[in-house]
């Protein structure tokens, strides 16, 4: 509030403070809440005429009522949101809350989708770009600070308006979200100056949609869902042993029915676009193919028995690389981000003790393709580069899992090929610290706490938002314990996965219920580093709270 604002008497001043602060202690309610006076002057914070309402604003419906002027206010206090902010710098105000038909208006042409989205969201006017100022109006724009990190943002409320600008439309649709928690169901902006930044720039979630059907209708849902909380990724794990899921023009025979239609993808990515989550697509190679090789049994692994691998396709044929090819080429055009997972998890060949003597054809490829001493593992190794360059060639960043990545192997996985690091329980699996070593990145996929599998099989539970919100970090890429903090740049983020193993376990409306505090918790601990500063009672409170 300005030190030159209109000044009561003090007798009245200290009257009202003693007013305001008993209603505050008996309420309960925090100082963050605004604080009416208890007269109808037309004097705000400053001790300016406030703008008197037309004939046709004064009839506009309220989403909730406008916070009176008043000549003392309570510091305001933090919005609570999730994932909480980073900073607040306090301020005295009345906050801000929205009325029906008031304006959002953008500074720059750019911003049109994140304005028409939060008009529509808190029923207000979307107007489009505007150089005039008005009462009520959220303002969003652009700030010239090249450096920034583009998913930042400042979000400033201050005399009755709101201020969001961001180096980038990713950081001013997040500014957007925390304005729209701070009013959800009839709350107040609280006055002051947000500024807010992820700690990670991977905040994903990945779903199985091979092994059971999800409708395009749900995932919409977990898109809006997913935004509201500032996640930034969705991986859609369509193709596996039991179905592949998507239309295809490319290979119609390979689909399984019910999947979805590339209507329906495009309107997923659509919706993910808008709220500035890239879809990250992927088709795990060269196991978990049965769906593709049930319509191609020549391509099956067999070893010199004559017995089928399951689910592994034979690398060492031109064709398994072909079809393979054939599907990441077509996918391009409907999955149009910057990342592609090309798998590498589990192929089957190199479980068994001996691989070059159970799959002489993979042995006989691999020292033809790499030299005498060339082992199944290098052959493994190459395809997964091979499939990498594919995508790369699309622009594409590649990632497979980590235990598609080899140790004691003459080749190596290509530089850039990402790490998604799941599980340290698989024969051959490595050391989260052996891929950092080497520089690379990894994406945090921890099965201990970020696996969501449908029926417990094995050794899974249902992960507990608690347990994520108290225990797990970024960190903690592999069982319970976390990796040096130097390491700490060269993890990108995290992702929560849902695996449909038994996929009649639950419907997918359980699935939603199921997963719904553990994605709370998993972004809140991928945009704020350290300790929270809520207990996981409180936090559980506010996500009941917004929803």
């Amino acid at each position: 509030m300005s030190q030159h604002r209109r000044r009561a008497p003090e007798k009245k001043v200290v009257q009202r403070a003693l007013l305001v602060g008993a209603l505050v202690a008996a309420s309960g309610v925090g100082l963050g809440l605004w604080a009416s006076g208890g007269d109808d002057s037309a004097s705000g914070p400053t001790g300016s005429a406030v703008r008197q309402p037309s004939g046709e604003e004064s009839s506009r419906p309220a989403v909730g009522p406008r916070p009176s002027p008043s000549r003392s206010y309570a510091l305001s206090s933090t919005p609570r949101t999730i994932p909480a902010v980073r900073s607040h710098t306090p301020a005295r105000g009345p906050g801000w809350r929205p009325v029906r038909g008031e304006r959002v208006v953008v500074g720059d042409a750019d911003l049109a989708d994140e304005g028409r989205l939060l008009a529509q969201e808190l029923g207000l006017t979307y107007a489009g770009e505007k150089d005039d100022v008005r009462a009520g109006d959220v303002r969003l724009s652009l700030n010239d600070d090249e450096g920034a990190n583009p998913e930042s943002y400042s979000l400033t409320v201050r005399g009755g308006r709101v201020n969001i600008s961001g180096a980038a439309d990713a950081g001013v649709f997040y500014g957007t979200r925390t304005l729209k928690q701070a009013v959800h169901g009839g709350g107040t902006a609280p006055e002051g100056v947000v500024r807010d930044e992820p700690a990670k720039k991977v905040r994903g979630f990945m779903l199985d949609i091979a092994r059971k059907h999800f409708t395009a209708d749900w995932i919409e849902d977990r898109v809006r869902e997913l935004g509201d909380l500032k996640f930034n990724q969705l991986g859609l794990h369509f193709s596996d042993d039991q179905a592949f899921r998507i239309e295809s023009s490319s290979h119609p025979e390979v689909v399984s029915e019910p999947h979805l239609t590339k209507a329906e993808v495009r309107r997923i990515v659509a919706v993910a676009r808008e709220r500035h989550i890239t879809v990250v697509p992927e088709i795990d190679s060269p196991g978990h193919l049965g769906a593709v090789i049930a319509a191609h049994p020549d391509l099956q692994l067999r070893n010199t028995a004559g017995v089928a691998t399951r689910g592994a396709i034979d690398i060492s044929k031109d064709e398994s690389a072909q079809i393979v090819d054939d599907l990441l080429n077509e996918y391009a055009e409907l999955f149009p981000g910057g990342q592609w997972h090309v798998g590498g998890d589990e192929y089957q060949a190199l479980t068994v003790s001996d691989p070059e003597a159970s799959f002489p054809q993979l042995a006989r490829a691999a020292r033809e393709a790499y030299g005498s001493g060339a082992t199944v593992a290098d052959l493994a190794t190459g395809w997964l580069n091979d499939r990498a360059a594919t995508v790369r060639v699309r622009d594409r960043i590649p990632r497979a899992w980590n235990d598609g990545f080899f140790s004691d192997t003459s080749v190596e996985a290509d530089e850039d090929i990402q790490v998604a690091y799941w599980t340290g329980k698989e024969i051959g699996a490595r050391l989260p610290v052996e891929y950092l070593a080497e520089g690379r990145e990894v994406i945090n996929y921890n099965d201990e706490f970020l696996y969501y599998v449908l029926g417990q099989p094995q050794t899974f539970v249902y992960p507990t938002g608690q347990r994520i919100y108290e225990q797990w970090t970024p960190l903690v890429l592999r069982g319970t314990q976390p990796v040096p903090a130097k390491y700490n740049g060269q993890i990108l983020g995290g992702s929560f996965a849902v695996w449909c193993d038994l996929a009649n376990s639950q419907t997918q409306d359980q699935v939603a219920a199921g997963i719904r505090m553990p994605l709370r918790a998993t972004v809140e601990k991928l945009w704020n580093p350290g300790t929270p500063k809520q207990s996981w009672a409180d936090f559980k409170a506010l996500a009941d709270r917004l929803g």
